[in-house]
C-alpha cells in the first residue's frame, strides 16, 4: 500500500469498490459491519489521532477550534512553542505553553478510549497506535500502547538522562532542573525538528503489517510521518473513522463520518450482543 498521493494503482482500483459497496448505505449500517469485522478477527490494530481526545476535553491542533487557532499570551507561535528550537532558545516560554496548554489532568478517558481497552482484554485488539501524549489510552487499562510522539506523563534530564514522572516536576521555577545534576529536565516527548523514536515506530509498523482490520480514528492523516505509516498495512479491511475526509478515503473499505467516541459506544453495544 503506497500513499495516496503517489497515485498507486492499488489506492486507485479500490476506490470505487467501496463507493459501490457503501452507495445508499447508513452511518448505523456501517457501524455494525464495523463491529462484526472486530468480533471475527484477532488481528485488529488501532491507529489513532487527536479527535480521539477532544471528546475528553483536549483541543485538537488544526480545527477551528483547535490550539493552534487559540489566543496565547506572547509573540511566539504554536507551532514554534512546541519545537525543538523553542526548548533550547526560549525554554521558559516553552514550559509556560507545555503547562498550560498540553497538560489536563482533569481529563478522563472517554468511550473511545475505555472500548479500545475492553476489546484488547479480550483479545480483539492487538494494539493502540496513536499520536497523541496525553496517556488517556493507558488510563483507560489499555496495555499494548505505541505512542508515537511521546507522553507528557514522563520526562528526561537533559543531562544526566535520569528520568522523571510528571508529578515529580517542581511547580517553580517555570524550567524545572534535574537535582542530580541541575540541567534541564525535559518532556519525553516529539517536538518539530526531532525524528520519532525507532523502537516505537518499528513495532507500529510490525503492528500495522500484521493486522487484518486497521482501524484509523480521530486524524486527518496530513501529519507525517505518522500518517506514512499506513503504507505497511497488509490486511483486508481498511476504516476510517473521522469527521472530516481524509486523503485517505478513496482506499478505505469503510468510512464513518462521526464522532469516535460515539461510533465505539456503538459499537461495543453491538460486540457486547
Amino acid at each position: 500500500m503506497r500513499f495516496p498521493e503517489e497515485g498507486s494503482r492499488r489506492w486507485a482500483s479500490r476506490a470505487p469498490a467501496w463507493r459501490t459497496r457503501l452507495a445508499g448505505v447508513t452511518c448505523a449500517d456501517n457501524i455494525r459491519q464495523l463491529a462484526t469485522w472486530i468480533a471475527h478477527s484477532s488481528e485488529t490494530v488501532f491507529f489513532g489521532g487527536a479527535g480521539v481526545s477532544t471528546e475528553s476535553g483536549i483541543p485538537d491542533f488544526r480545527s477551528a477550534a483547535g490550539l493552534y487557532a487559540q489566543q496565547h499570551d506572547g509573540s511566539l507561535p504554536p507551532e514554534y512553542l512546541l519545537s525543538h528550537e523553542c526548548l533550547v532558545n526560549y525554554p521558559e516560554q516553552f514550559y509556560d505553553f507545555h503547562r498550560t496548554k498540553l497538560l489536563h489532568p482533569q481529563a478522563r478517558p472517554n468511550p473511545a478510549h475505555l472500548a479500545l481497552a475492553e476489546l484488547e482484554s479480550r483479545g480483539r485488539l492487538r494494539s493502540v497506535i496513536t499520536q497523541n501524549i496525553d496517556g488517556l489510552h493507558q488510563l483507560a487499562g489499555s496495555r499494548t500502547v505505541r505512542e508515537l510522539h511521546g507522553s507528557v506523563h514522563h520526562y528526561t534530564c537533559v543531562g544526566c538522562h535520569q528520568p522523571y514522572g510528571l508529578t515529580q516536576l517542581p511547580s517553580v521555577p517555570v524550567v524545572p532542573a534535574c537535582p542530580e545534576c541541575g540541567e534541564m529536565i525535559r518532556p519525553d516527548v516529539v517536538l518539530y525538528g526531532e525524528a520519532l523514536d525507532d523502537a516505537v515506530v518499528a513495532a507500529a509498523v510490525a503492528d500495522i503489517q500484521a493486522a487484518e482490520v486497521l482501524i484509523v480514528g480521530g486524524t486527518s492523516l496530513n501529519v507525517y510521518p505518522a500518517a506514512g505509516l499506513l503504507r505497511y498495512f497488509r490486511g483486508t479491511k481498511l476504516v476510517l473513522i473521522n469527521l472530516e475526509g481524509t486523503p485517505f478515503d478513496a482506499a478505505a473499505d469503510l468510512v464513518i463520518r462521526d464522532r469516535i467516541g460515539a461510533v465505539f459506544g456503538e459499537v461495543m453495544s453491538l460486540v457486547n450482543k
